[in-house]
C-alpha cells in the first residue's frame, strides 16, 4: 500500500490531498481566515451561563460566542481557574505544575453557574470549529497532542490507545509514559507509538512541555479574547496524525511550504526526509495527480464504482442517506443473494472512502441492497467496520436492520467538504449538468464493458462538444481507447442530442442497450 500526499498552494488556500495507491481518500483545505481550527487554545471571557442548558457562551472572538458545556469543563476547572489567575496577574511563573496546589475535582452532575461566574478568565480549547449559524464548540479539558503522546495539563492519569491491541506492548507503554511523566500532567499514548523506544517518547514530551511553558508566558496581561496556542497548521497535523511508514511520497508546489514541510517529517521520522519533494512544472499539480478528475467525478449527487454499481447521496437538514444500487451491470454471480452481497461489499468500500473524503458527519443511514442470509449479513458489517477502522473521526456503527439499513454516527468537527461538480447546461440557460468529465468517465465505463461482451464493432453517437473533445489532442481519448482496447470507435457528432447524451450503436446500426 502506497500513501501520497499532495499539496496545492493558492492565493488565499492550500489544499491537502490523501492518496492512497493512487486514490483520493481525503481533501483538506487550510485557508489564510481560519482563525478558528480544531485544536486552537483561546484565552477568554464567560459571557453568561444558562443552568437550563447547564451550559456557558463564551467570548472567543467569533462573531457567535462559543458554546461550554459542563461536561466540557474538565475535572479539574477549578484548578484550571487558580492556575490562569496566578499566571495572568505574575503571581506564578513556574509553569512546571510540580509544585501547584491542586482543587477538588467539581461533581460529576453539579451546576455551571456553581462554577463560573460571568467575566471570568477561562482557557478553552476549540473541538468543533464554527459549521452553518453556530460558533465554535469548546472545552476547557485542554490536550496538547504530539506525535506519540497527548498532553493532559490537571492530571494524573496515564492511558494507551485501545487500538494497540497486545496487552504486553500496552504495559510496556503505559511503564515507560509513567517513568518521564511530569509531576501535575497526565499522558494518553496514541495508536503511533507503538513499538517507540523512550527517547522517542521523552522528545516528545519535551517538546509538548514547551509548547506549553510558551502559552502561559503569553497570559501575562494577555488581552480578552485572545489566541495563545494555535494548532499546527494543517500540513503540519495532517502528518502529525496520519504520518507512517506506507507513505511514499510528499509533493508540495510552494518552495516555502515544502522547506518547513522537510524540516517538520526530519524531526518526526528522519529516515523518511527524502520523500519530501518540491513540485515545478508547468502543469497544475492536482491535474498531474490526477486529483481534479477524482474530485469532479466523486463529490456528484451520484458515484459510479466498478462493476456498474452506483451511489445516490443525499444531504438533509437532520442525516445523510445514501442508496446503494447495483446498475445495469453484467451478473456473473450465481444468484441474486450473492451478487446483492458481491454489490454490498464493494459499496462499503466506497463508503467508507466517501465519509472521509467528503467529512460528512452526524447520523448516516445506508440503504444496502437487502440480503436473506445472516452470515452475508454480518460479512458486510465486518466489511464496513474493517474499512472504516483508518477514520481518524469518532464514529460508531450498528448492525444491518431488519430493512437492510445500517445506521452510523461520525463525529463532525468542522463544516462538511462540499464541492460543486456541476456545471452550466449550454444547451439550457439557468439549467445546470454534471460537469463533462464525469460524462467521458461514464462512456469509457460502457465502452469497457461493451468490449467485455466482445463487440467487434462499435460506432458512438453523441453531442458535438462531446465528439470534439473525444477526437482531437494527441493522443485523443479515442486514440487511447485503440491503444488500450484494440478497437477503433467511430465516432458521429449529433446536433439534435443534448449535452449529456450519448449512445452505442452495433456494425449493423442497431442501438445498443446497455
Amino acid at each position: 500500500m502506497n500513501k501520497e500526499l499532495i499539496i496545492r498552494t493558492g492565493s488565499s488556500a492550500v489544499d491537502f490531498a490523501l492518496l492512497k495507491d493512487g486514490k483520493l481518500i481525503e481533501l483538506n483545505k487550510e485557508e489564510d481566515d481560519s482563525n478558528f481550527a480544531v485544536g486552537d487554545i483561546f484565552l477568554a471571557k464567560i459571557r453568561k451561563s444558562v443552568p437550563g442548558l447547564n451550559a456557558g457562551f463564551v467570548n472567543v472572538g467569533y462573531t457567535k460566542d462559543a458554546f461550554l458545556h459542563y461536561h466540557d469543563l474538565g475535572p479539574q476547572v477549578l484548578s484550571l481557574l487558580k492556575f490562569i489567575k496566578r499566571v495572568s496577574t505574575g503571581k506564578l511563573k513556574d509553569y512546571s505544575l510540580k509544585d501547584f496546589p491542586v482543587e477538588k475535582d467539581i461533581d460529576k452532575d453539579g451546576s455551571i453557574a456553581e462554577v463560573l461566574k460571568s467575566n471570568q478568565s477561562l482557557l478553552v480549547q476549540v473541538v468543533k470549529e464554527p459549521i452553518s449559524t453556530k460558533g465554535p464548540r469548546i472545552s476547557s479539558e485542554l490536550s496538547l497532542p504530539g506525535r506519540y503522546i497527548v498532553l493532559v495539563p490537571f492530571s494524573n492519569r496515564v492511558s494507551v490507545s485501545q487500538k494497540i491491541e497486545s496487552k504486553e506492548e500496552k504495559e510496556r507503554l503505559k511503564r515507560l509514559v509513567k517513568s518521564i511523566r511530569p509531576k501535575g500532567f497526565g499522558i494518553i499514548v496514541r495508536t503511533v507509538a507503538e513499538g517507540k523506544k523512550v527517547a522517542e517518547l521523552d522528545n516528545d514530551l519535551q517538546n509538548l512541555m514547551n509548547r506549553w511553558t510558551g502559552m502561559c508566558k503569553k497570559l501575562y496581561k494577555a488581552p480578552h479574547p485572545s489566541k495563545v496556542l494555535g494548532e499546527l497548521n494543517r500540513a503540519s497535523s495532517l502528518l502529525r496524525d496520519v504520518f507512517n511508514d506506507s507513505f511514499t511520497s510528499i509533493v508540495v508546489d510552494d518552495e516555502a511550504l515544502y522547506t518547513q514541510i522537510k524540516d517538520y517529517v526530519g524531526e518526526i521520522a528522519p529516515k523518511k526526509e527524502s520523500i519530501v519533494k518540491l513540485y515545478d512544472s508547468n502543469v497544475p499539480i492536482f491535474e498531474k495527480y490526477g486529483i481534479e478528475r477524482q474530485i469532479k467525478t466523486t463529490f456528484g449527487r451520484t458515484v459510479s464504482m466498478n462493476k456498474g454499481a452506483y451511489l445516490v447521496i443525499e444531504h438533509t437538514e437532520a442525516m445523510h442517506v445514501i442508496d446503494v444500487n447495483s446498475g445495469n451491470r453484467s451478473n456473473k454471480s450465481k444468484n441474486q443473494e450473492d451478487t446483492a452481497l458481491e454489490v454490498n461489499l464493494i459499496s462499503a468500500t466506497e463508503i467508507a472512502r466517501q465519509l472521509r473524503l467528503r467529512d460528512m458527519g452526524g447520523i448516516i443511514v445506508v440503504d444496502f441492497i437487502d440480503m436473506n442470509k445472516a452470515e452475508n449479513r454480518k460479512a458486510l458489517y465486518d466489511h464496513l467496520r474493517d474499512e472504516m477502522s483508518d477514520d481518524r473521526a469518532k464514529h460508531k456503527i450498528l448492525p444491518p436492520s431488519k430493512f437492510g439499513l445500517i445506521q452510523i454516527t461520525r463525529q463532525r468537527v468542522r463544516p462538511e467538504m462540499n464541492i460543486k461538480t456541476r456545471e452550466e447546461n449550454p444547451n439550457k440557460e439557468g439549467e445546470e449538468i454534471e460537469a463533462p468529465i464525469v460524462l467521458i468517465d461514464k462512456i469509457n465505463t460502457d465502452l469497457e464493458r461493451l468490449i467485455k461482451k466482445d463487440y467487434k464493432k462499435v460506432t458512438l453517437s453523441t453531442h458535438p462538444f462531446i465528439a470534439a473533445f473525444l477526437t482531437r489532442g494527441f493522443p485523443s481519448p479515442r486514440a487511447k481507447w485503440f491503444m488500450d482496447h484494440k478497437r477503433w470507435v467511430k465516432i458521429i457528432p449529433r446536433d439534435a442530442y443534448t449535452y449529456m447524451e450519448y449512445h452505442f450503436h452495433d456494425k449493423d446500426g442497431e442501438l445498443i442497450n446497455l
